[in-house]
């Protein structure tokens, strides 16, 4: 268990990051390949990736390096996930290139506790070693997270929808309390299933919360406590109900979805709204518009989250990569 610490200081300084973290979300990646920990939710990833690959020559060097550095277990260095990359990948490899050579050692001596580590790790101390592993995470990143980008932002953002929706309403702790089923708020603590058990305490420093795309099952949080603290957590929308190869129109239920009445509910449910709103700003009864949620839920394209009292509509990634598909401009009047 992790308990991380809040004064009333932290709870102003809770941060959502607004988009894809590219350092945790390589993380993520790697330990997608390592476990089977939501292999069937993340089939066709995994699938494509692995072919993609051996393709592009990555398969061997990311077996032999990347894994050996991103092992599953109870710690992980936290000069792979540099605060640098909150401003994208070239920030956050340009953060692992500046670090001390000190560090580097310092955190791999930590992970050789648990896990046996190539002969060439140390020589990571040195600038042109790890130049070189930069540019190996930068072309898996380009395989294996960048052409899914699209999928990550859409879960986010509605993620994000939803704790905006939570934070009006219930503040700061009921944000904390909407994190997913590993994540309990107590005030002042925040719990959370970990690997090992330790205690973090903020002392006025906030907490930067990660929701992650490929991450699945327990939280991750730095190891170092001294660090800005971070937490990356699995994005708690529901994933697809569908291959996420299919295309628009090649499953039976996206069918059901023919129609302007439909097309408008599904754009609107982009903002992330109850049903009551959305049966007044598209026009349609109460029942209606409930009927309307209750397709486009089990086609896989919007989810549906209890926020407090209310019941608020968001779209999957599935849902918001067909609304930019085939919902043109001006669509759905009528």
């Amino acid at each position: 268990m992790l308990r991380i610490h809040f004064t009333e200081v932290d709870l102003a300084r809770v941060r959502v990051a607004g988009e894809p973290d590219p350092m945790w979300e390589v993380l993520s990646c790697l330990h997608r390949l390592q476990s089977r920990g939501g292999r069937g939710q993340f089939a066709a990833w995994y699938r494509a990736v692995r072919a993609d690959l051996h393709t592009a020559g990555l398969a061997r060097p990311v077996r032999e390096v990347l894994l050996a550095l991103y092992p599953l277990g109870p710690y992980l260095p936290d000069f792979l996930t540099p605060a640098e990359s909150e401003d994208g990948l070239g920030a956050g490899l340009d953060g692992v290139l500046r670090l001390p050579g000190r560090q580097i050692l310092t955190e791999l001596q930590l992970l050789r506790r648990f896990h046996t580590l190539p002969a060439w790790a140390p020589r990571l101390a040195q600038q042109d070693e790890r130049r070189e592993l930069t540019e190996l995470i930068n072309r898996f990143h380009g395989v294996a997270v960048a052409p899914f980008a699209e999928r990550m932002d859409s879960g986010i953002v509605a993620h994000r929808g939803l704790l905006a929706r939570v934070l009006l309403a219930d503040g700061v702790e009921g944000l904390l309390s909407n994190l997913g089923p590993r994540v309990r708020w107590r005030r002042p603590v925040l719990e959370v299933e970990y690997r090992t058990d330790r205690d973090l305490h903020l002392q006025g420093r906030g907490l930067r919360l990660v929701p992650t795309y490929f991450s699945w099952g327990t939280p991750v949080a730095l190891a170092n406590p001294d660090l800005p603290p971070t937490l990356s957590y699995p994005l708690p929308l529901s994933r697809p109900t569908v291959p996420e190869e299919a295309l628009p129109g090649d499953a039976v239920p996206l069918r059901a979805l023919l129609g302007g009445t439909r097309a408008r509910v599904l754009r609107c449910v982009a903002d992330g709204l109850t049903t009551g709103e959305l049966a007044q700003v598209v026009g349609v009864s109460l029942s209606a518009a409930s009927r309307h949620t209750t397709v486009l839920r089990d086609a896989g394209l919007t989810t549906s989250q209890q926020v407090g009292p209310m019941v608020v509509h968001t779209l999957t990634p599935l849902g918001a990569a067909l609304l930019r598909r085939t919902v043109p401009q001006g669509f759905g009047s009528g």
